[in-house]
């Protein structure tokens, strides 16, 4: 099937014009789009409602939608910043008429084709390390955004209100803001910290407790060979008995479905629903658990309960696959402050909590710095604000919501 699509792009690319494939640049997309959120939408409610039946026949809906396809190759052709990167089959679509063909193809074969392997790339880590990324064919990518499609209004319905990593309008400030939230103010009795990090979390998902969360799902079957598909390095091809490979449009919900229920594990225990006034705020007796990917706090009443936290959630982890990397994770009292997502968050003897950017934040932006202005050595004073410039608006504007002036007055300083 993927030796026909090829054939249909090249022979689209090898033709000036194509009457079949011209319509693309006349699609009207706010309408194609608006219809793809009205059916997220449904599905969303649907699950809010507590209607499998309807939330499984409402995603069979999403993925034989047109315009989930017409959505799907748009975001992976023609928005999203990794579009000129192939997969092991070498296929880019950089053209109308290949993104309608594309298109065509899909509705015809996505229910039945088979996944490719990823081509394993490397990318470096702050630390000197390097970060294993899996790419998949373009094909592959299409497929998983209209799975994501279908899926994630569902479970958009079920997270916890304090997961905030690879969600649709949730970000690093928001997670920031929560812990202000439960830690600010003199009369606060959270004051201890578990500072916890998941080692190689993307890498060691277990396929099979995943798969069971997704039971009922339609696409569950395409889930399940996606995890399975192998990996290819330098022409070699590796099987793949555990993880979702970084890179994979899917990987990131996958990631917060294995890691769904954590709160309950922690021991978070929220009021009643039927509270209106409190709404979905934790009682007072217990642990708050905030997580953004595969970094968490827990916010505990005592360094016991932080331990006990840490125990239940390690028990919690294994059948997961997953585990605490014990270099990263640690119990602290608020006043010794933590970082978080790049910020040092600290209680200080005043009673006041300061969110700033960490040690760790500035280091690196200044070995970026450095790395910048070595590079431009010789260049003109123009093209080195040019190239500084960018870098350090786009510091400035996350730390923005912090105690962050003194930080920018020390890196002023330094420049």
């Amino acid at each position: 099937m993927r030796t026909e699509l090829r054939r249909m792009l090249d022979a689209t690319a090898n033709r000036s014009t194509d009457a079949s494939f011209d319509w693309w640049a006349d699609i009207n997309w706010p309408q194609i789009e608006a219809d793809v959120r009205a059916l997220r939408q449904r599905i969303f409610t649907a699950a809010q409602d507590a209607n499998p039946k309807r939330v499984r026949s409402l995603q069979r809906l999403m993925l034989r939608s047109w315009a989930n396809v017409l959505v799907t190759v748009r975001r992976v052709t023609q928005t999203n910043t990794g579009r000129h990167t192939a997969g092991v089959d070498g296929v880019v679509v950089l053209d109308d008429q290949s993104r309608a063909a594309m298109a065509v193809w899909l509705a015809d074969n996505a229910i039945t084709t088979k996944p490719s392997p990823v081509r394993r790339v490397y990318i470096p880590k702050a630390n000197g390390k390097r970060r294993p990324l899996g790419i998949p064919t373009l094909i592959d990518r299409a497929i998983q955004a209209m799975v994501v499609n279908a899926s994630e209004p569902e479970w958009e319905a079920r997270f916890e209100p304090n997961v905030y990593g690879f969600r649709p309008g949730r970000g690093c400030h928001d997670a920031i803001e929560a812990i202000y939230l439960t830690c600010a103010g003199k009369t606060r009795y959270r004051m201890w910290v578990l500072d916890a990090d998941l080692a190689a979390a993307f890498d060691n998902i277990n396929h099979d407790h995943l798969l069971s969360m997704l039971d009922g799902f339609p696409a569950k079957g395409h889930i399940a060979a996606w995890l399975t598909a192998g990996i290819m390095e330098d022409g070699q091809y590796h099987a793949t008995k555990a993880g979702a490979p970084q890179g994979g449009l899917i990987s990131p919900l996958l990631l917060n479905i294995a890691m769904h229920g954590m709160e309950e594990a922690a021991g978070v225990r929220r009021h009643a629903a039927h509270k209106a006034a409190l709404g979905d705020r934790v009682i007072k007796c217990a642990p708050v658990l905030i997580r953004y990917a595969d970094d968490l706090v827990a916010l505990c009443h005592s360094e016991q309960e932080a331990l006990a936290v840490k125990q239940r959630l390690a028990v919690w982890l294994r059948p997961r696959g997953l585990s605490f990397n014990e270099d990263k994770t640690h119990i602290v009292h608020l006043s010794e402050g933590f970082d978080f997502l790049g910020f040092n968050i600290r209680r200080y003897p005043n009673g006041k909590l300061l969110t700033k950017p960490s040690k760790a934040a500035m280091l690196r932006i200044r070995a970026r710095l450095g790395q910048e202005v070595t590079r431009l050595n010789g260049a003109n004073a123009q093209a080195v604000i040019g190239t500084l410039n960018p870098i350090l608006r786009g510091w400035a504007s996350y730390y923005r919501t912090g105690v962050s002036q003194r930080s920018y007055n020390q890196l002023d300083s330094w420049l």
